[in-house]
């Protein structure tokens, strides 16, 4: 019996962990290959965010991770953890060169990584499953006498289960009975489908209690995501990621994917806490553009939350409806996610989706206006020529902005030339040499400049940008972070789209498109839209 005072008292929620593991197999992704700025930078940015557990390294498998555990980092809520194996077979905890670099590591936690599949006990350890069971211990109980918070990471445990669950089991009891405070089922292969993880993982947790559970799944089936969640459905407390997914093959489960669900989705929102904030989580989609910066590569605009398209609509009759009410094609608001809504302007579109766009770049007209209907069509044309407006928001908002006259002339390119030569070095080496001259008009005076670049638009954008009187402040701090090139049918005349990304000092960036039959008349187009709308966000004067 109660007094009914509990009924009044609000539901307590499990507290589920995030580790995140970026730093050391997402840098098995091909490609990636991280110095040790990097990893400093991207575990101060994950303990900002409120990741619990972030995974720098393995110290001794080479430099940068050596160098990474020297000295203690001081995130200030992740706990910094080392990666590595547990002891070598044949040898003891106090006789293994590799287990010993490993405790002597400055981290927080270690994470150990161990068979549990029979067969690769035999096949790749070459030893017998018992003293797989004994190294399992051993090691755990070197790291716990060390005073570190233990993992491990159950290798192939989920293939492992299927052909041999007893021993597959016995491996994540031997880790859970000599002190291991995570012992984490790895789906090491990718191949494990959401409905065998989760019944698994009820299995386990007969031995295993759950909140000592973690999961760590890869992508092969593109199931990684939906693995993390069953497993939490079935019980772990622990889901392994990385940001982006990124990974070894085809990836891990991507923590910027995962993280939303768990904190919008009702079904884990009213059962679980983690340590990301509400304010953390708008800063999502900064956090995955950073990773992406600082490894030099475009973000997936197609991403879920935290893309560019993850909010856009661009059909006429969806715009529509969500200009009435946008939970009709929306899972979750945008902003919840630091993301916002975009209502795209296309051939398909209709006066809803340029009556949406319009108004976000604040210029509210009535849907009867004539202009509305003049400019929809203009569109239409364009499009017809090979321009594509979606993805480039800001030479619509010019062409708009146009159309109403709203555009100053802050000046005029009256000529331009690029020259592209071969020609010998000092060195006797072959090189390919870019010069781009360029012939600006401003009011009554004319600049003329020259400079060099890494092939034609290089070149271009580097005269264009390089002297533009009065004007030159207002643009010191712009530079292009994407350029892309579609060709948009065949041949030698084919025509050509150039979307051009940029960025400026503030952070923010843009998109505008140039299109032509040749590819520097289409480059320089976008880059034209490109300074003229920094000039007018900037407030420049005519």
């Amino acid at each position: 019996m109660t007094d009914g005072r509990e009924a009044d008292q609000p539901h307590r929620k499990e507290r589920l962990y995030l580790f995140d593991t970026t730093l050391r197999d997402g840098a098995q992704t091909n490609g990636v290959d991280f110095t040790l700025h990097d990893k400093l930078a991207i575990a101060a940015m994950l303990d900002e965010l409120g990741v619990d557990y972030v995974e720098a390294g393995y110290p001794g498998a080479n430099q940068t991770d050596t160098e990474v555990f020297a000295q203690h980092r001081g995130l200030k809520n992740a706990a910094f953890t080392a990666f590595g194996m547990t002891r070598r077979p044949g040898r003891s905890a106090s006789n293994d060169p590799g287990l010993a670099m490993l405790l002597d590591a400055a981290a927080d936690a270690i994470c150990f990584v161990a068979k549990s599949w029979d067969y690769h006990v035999k096949v790749a350890l070459e030893t017998t499953n018992e003293e797989n069971l004994a190294s399992i211990r051993d090691s755990v109980t070197a790291a716990k006498a060390k005073g570190r918070e233990v993992l491990l990471d159950c290798e192939h445990f989920f293939d492992g289960y299927k052909a041999n669950p007893d021993y597959a089991v016995a491996c994540a009891k031997a880790a859970y009975d000599a002190g291991a405070r995570w012992v984490v089922l790895c789906d090491t292969n990718g191949g494990t489908l959401p409905h065998e993880v989760e019944a698994i993982v009820r299995a386990v947790t007969e031995y295993v209690p759950g909140d000592h559970l973690g999961i760590h799944a890869h992508n092969d089936t593109e199931q990684a995501v939906a693995n993390s969640l069953a497993a939490v459905r079935a019980g772990v407390r622990q889901i392994q990621g990385t940001l982006n997914g990124l990974g070894e093959r085809c990836g891990n489960a991507n923590l910027v994917s995962i993280i939303p669900t768990l904190k919008l989705k009702p079904e884990f929102a009213a059962r679980f806490d983690i340590g990301v904030t509400d304010a953390s989580l708008r800063k999502l989609p900064d956090v995955s553009r950073k990773l992406d910066e600082l490894l030099n590569r475009a973000s997936n605009r197609h991403a879920p939350y935290v893309g560019e398209s993850a909010f856009t609509t661009k059909a006429g009759i969806h715009a529509s409806a969500i200009i009435k009410d946008p939970t009709t094609y929306e899972h979750v608001t945008p902003e919840a996610v630091g993301n916002m809504r975009q209502v795209l302007v296309s051939e398909q579109a209709g006066k809803s989706n340029v009556l949406a766009e319009l108004d976000k770049i604040g210029l509210a007209l009535d849907k009867d206006d004539p202009r509305v209907g003049r400019l929809l069509e203009t569109v239409k044309e364009r499009q017809t020529l090979g321009y594509s407006y979606e993805a480039a928001g800001a030479s619509f908002e010019l062409l708009a902005r146009r159309a109403l006259g709203s555009v100053p002339d802050y000046f005029d390119v009256t000529q331009f030339d690029v020259n592209v030569e071969q020609r010998d070095n000092a060195l006797g080496e072959r090189v390919t040499v870019t010069m781009a001259v360029v012939k600006v008009q401003i009011g009554d005076d004319t600049f003329l400049s020259a400079a060099e670049g890494n092939g034609p638009v290089n070149a271009l954008d580097h005269a264009l940008r390089k002297d533009l009187g009065k004007y030159q402040r207002y643009i010191d701090g712009l530079e292009l972070t994407d350029y892309r090139v579609r060709i948009l049918n065949g041949g030698t005349e084919a025509v050509t789209r150039v979307t051009i990304e940029s960025r400026d000092e503030t952070g923010a960036r843009w998109t505008t498109v140039g299109v032509s039959a040749n590819v520097i008349a289409a480059s320089f187009q976008a880059l034209m839209d490109s300074i003229v709308y920094k000039l007018l966000k900037s407030g420049a004067p005519v």
